[in-house]
């Protein structure tokens, strides 16, 4: 029997407006087989949570630049709780300082991937978690 497709959401949420690792991520995890959904810049906590739930994914990856990712990532993490979804993966990348790395994965983020990761070190982190 054929495995099962991942389904992965690439999301930015809040005001930055850069998009370009974004992209990248979303088209390579593409090219790597996964089916990718990417939502666009500026979206809200509650419209990536509802987006994600819709399109039925397992993974949500949120990129940020702007810093306030230990605000909005948790705040991801918190309404998938709250909408019985907590069982979608969220990894999280951008501009994020090594100091906020652990409080990040404490408030449910799984992997935080910072500028210059290797796309073979997200796609082992992906599937390290299909084996979960």
């Amino acid at each position: 029997m054929k495995e099962k497709k991942l389904r992965i959401l690439i999301a930015k949420p809040g005001l930055d407006g850069h998009d370009r690792g974004a992209k990248y991520v979303a088209r390579a995890l593409k090219d790597e087989g996964y089916e990718v959904i990417y939502t666009g810049i500026r979206q809200t906590a509650e419209s990536i949570v509802k987006t994600a739930i819709q399109e039925d994914v397992d993974f949500v990856g949120l990129s940020l630049l702007s810093g306030a990712h230990n605000e909005l990532f948790p705040k991801i993490v918190e309404l998938l709780k709250e909408n019985d979804a907590e069982d979608i993966v969220v990894f999280g990348g951008g501009v994020i300082p090594e100091e906020d790395i652990p409080f990040l994965r404490e408030k449910g983020i799984q992997a935080v991937f910072t500028p210059g990761t290797p796309i073979k070190t997200i796609v082992d982190f992906i599937e390290s978690q299909r084996n979960d």
